[in-house]
């Protein structure tokens, strides 16, 4: 009965060590008997999968499937074609786009539009991540503070960024402000929502076991319960990002003076039709970006986690 429980006891110590960072590893008052080293042949290696490069056969394939897309894209607006349904008669082809980029690019109004959105992206996207976290470890921790705060948080939820429009122009003194906060409100609730669901997913026996060991409750939170929601945390924070764009170039449309959708919206009204496809694609290649950032940046955050698992083809 005494050995079961000694198990018991290294199985959970062994938990808690593989959540916790390296610096709360070596502050644990009894080191687990799992940390022990072992001879090397007994240690089973366990491949990454979720860093390194991509293969040159799966990288050609990628660019070969862009390549078919900007041909088949080419094709069907240089003959017209007509689905019925849909229809590219008046859509511009890659032909015609490529010299409309070029000329933005030569524009000195470039670098308003650019910084402006870029500008409003990252103000409201900081907010969000620093409000969404905190709240999320609050009410993931504390069921008061989830009867309180998420009930009127889950009816905000599902309320799109266009809606928020009118009553964030009469919010705030200033267009900008309020661009921000639709920004701000786009981007809160992935990121509130992941990190609860992160904090939930803990196992009460880390946190057990962590207390058992002497921990109190604000290492608990910096040494345990964040590092081990961080994985939910980033994914949320990627997902955040792109709904930040999507909310700012939709208020950008309406409220915006510069910015890469008050650029699109203008081409539009002008008529200049593959201007217009520009700004879709400068939307597309800076909303990709910034969500990889986000990605690598909380890879490089969260080293000790890795997806279980593997693509199979």
């Amino acid at each position: 009965m005494l050995g079961a429980q000694l198990a018991i006891d290294r199985d959970l110590e062994f938990e808690v060590a593989a959540t916790c960072t390296p610096s709360a590893r070596k502050a644990l008052p009894v080191q687990p008997a799992a940390l022990i080293p072992v001879a090397e042949a007994e240690v089973p290696v366990v491949p990454a999968t979720r860093s390194g490069r991509l293969q040159p056969g799966r990288l050609a394939l990628r660019l070969a499937s862009l390549l078919a897309f900007v041909l088949a894209w080419q094709l069907a607006s240089q003959y017209r074609v007509n689905f019925g349904l849909v229809t590219f008669q008046n859509v511009p082809a890659p032909s015609e786009v490529l010299p409309a980029l070029w000329s933005l690019l030569q524009s000195p109004k470039v670098g308003y539009h650019v910084g402006n959105s870029l500008y409003r992206v990252f103000g409201g996207f900081l907010a969000a991540t620093l409000a969404g976290i905190l709240l999320g470890l609050l009410i993931g921790r504390s069921k008061s503070a989830s009867d309180l705060l998420l009930p009127p948080l889950e009816v905000l939820r599902p309320i799109p960024g266009v809606a928020w429009i009118p009553l964030a122009i009469l919010m705030f003194p200033s267009s900008e402000l309020s661009m921000i906060y639709i920004t701000f409100m786009g981007a809160l609730f992935p990121i509130l929502l992941n990190t609860i669901h992160g904090v939930e997913a803990i196992d009460p026996r880390l946190t057990a076991t962590a207390r058992s060991l002497g921990a109190g409750r604000l290492r608990l939170f910096s040494e345990v319960i964040l590092p081990a929601a961080a994985p939910s945390i980033v994914t949320g924070l990627s997902i955040g990002m792109g709904t930040s764009w999507f909310c700012l170039v939709t208020a950008e449309m309406i409220a915006g003076q510069y910015g890469i959708g008050y650029y699109t919206w203008e081409s539009y009204n002008l008529q200049r039709y593959a201007d217009i496809v520009v700004g879709m694609l400068l939307i597309g290649l800076f909303g990709m970006g910034s969500s990889v950032i986000v990605k690598k940046l909380g890879a490089l955050l969260t080293p000790w986690y890795h997806i279980k698992g593997a693509r199979h083809d």
